[in-house]
């Protein structure tokens, strides 16, 4: 009886300790844009960054569940609205479309905690150049708060058609 009870406590405890760091999670809502540093010699405005796979400035807003990044691509006079995509912070496939140049793109993405850190992993379907194969590439962008004011993004790019697979890192800044 008494090893039952120490059971209960503990899964009750561990629950608890659970739900404590969830509600801890950091919340990356805000306006964010390359470091000086970053835009340093890039010959002009800063307005995207291969680094992390979105554009500068951004804006991101996060609810307990979903995560939206959001910033303009196109230019003023193309009459397009900026890029939106969300991510679902529960761990379930989210998708998001993207019309660009030949149409239609879908991005099935993750979005997991692992700590602090949120680590959103999309796959985008493109066909194969030379067969016209069904093929998949695939993003991992990992969210770290450096401080209240200082947003980590690590990009990871898996190889596709036989090429490397390539990470960067991008500081950006709350503004």
């Amino acid at each position: 009886m008494k090893r039952a009870l120490q059971m209960v406590v503990a899964v009750a405890v561990s629950g608890a300790s659970l739900r404590i760091a969830a509600q801890q999670r950091p919340n990356f809502s805000g306006e964010w844009a390359n470091t000086p540093e970053q835009a340093a010699g890039r010959g002009g405005p800063t307005v995207g960054t291969m680094g992390s796979g979105w554009g500068s400035p951004l804006t991101i807003t996060q609810t307990e569940s979903v995560l939206t990044v959001q910033y303009e691509f196109f230019a003023r006079g193309d009459l397009q609205p900026p890029l939106s995509f969300r991510f679902a912070l529960d761990g379930s496939e989210t998708i998001n479309t993207v019309m660009m140049g030949r149409g239609t793109q879908k991005q099935q993405s993750t979005a997991k905690w692992n700590g602090n850190t949120l680590v959103i992993t999309t796959k985008h379907d493109f066909a194969h150049p030379t067969t016209g194969a069904p093929t998949v590439s695939e993003t991992r962008q990992a969210l770290t708060l450096q401080s209240p004011t200082t947003l980590l993004v690590e990009t990871t790019r898996v190889g596709v058609l036989g090429g490397p697979t390539s990470a960067s890192k991008t500081v950006l800044t709350k503004r």
